[in-house]
């Protein structure tokens, strides 16, 4: 997955020390998923990469904040964050700030968090967000989740994708149809 990030960055126009400063991030959190998961293509193992290319390949992000900020963000499983001071150690204040400024889904200002935060803090929640709700079929047996996430999805995570970057106001429209369809079917 390192790889495939780099790549997917060096495509859009990353710089050499963006570059270097993702690929810190990715190794970052990966830490505690190597210590968790023995099977390396779990949906929570792979999630930091996948979240940052999330943004490279969708939203075509270049800003290796945003971007390290998406590999360390973890709003599913608590045991698999990076703690803020390890974050601020390895890369500084600015990434550690964007990480502890993502509002985590569920919250009850969730909306209001997230219309509010900078543009920056709204990318990475979303990829972050996005990347989890795509393999949540995957890893969550629980009905009354799912569509609680659904439902979430749709009414905050979507409207303000569409204020966002509108690559990710498709994604979250596809997602919410789709996943609404085998919520149906269950």
């Amino acid at each position: 997955m390192a790889g495939s990030v780099v790549r997917a960055a060096r495509f859009v126009g990353v710089s050499a020390d963006g570059i270097r400063t993702v690929s810190r991030a990715h190794a970052l959190a990966m830490e505690p998923r190597i210590a968790a998961f023995e099977d390396d293509h779990h949906p929570l193992f792979l999630h930091p990469g996948r979240a940052m290319l999330v943004l490279l390949r969708d939203a075509s992000c270049v800003d290796d904040r945003i971007l390290a900020a998406a590999a360390l963000v973890e709003s599913e499983d608590a045991g698999l964050r990076v703690s803020a001071a390890a974050i601020r150690r390895e890369l500084g204040d600015e990434i550690a700030g964007l990480v502890e400024a993502v509002p985590m889904p569920g919250t009850e200002s969730l909306a209001e968090a997230l219309v509010t935060a900078d543009e920056r803090v709204r990318l990475v929640a979303l990829a972050e967000r996005l990347d989890h709700l795509r393999h949540a079929h995957l890893r969550v047996a629980d009905k009354q989740w799912r569509v609680a996430a659904h439902a979430e999805a749709c009414s905050i995570y979507g409207p303000v994708a569409q204020l966002t970057d509108p690559r990710l106001a498709q994604r979250y429209e596809h997602w919410c149809r789709a996943f609404g369809r085998r919520l149906e079917r269950a």
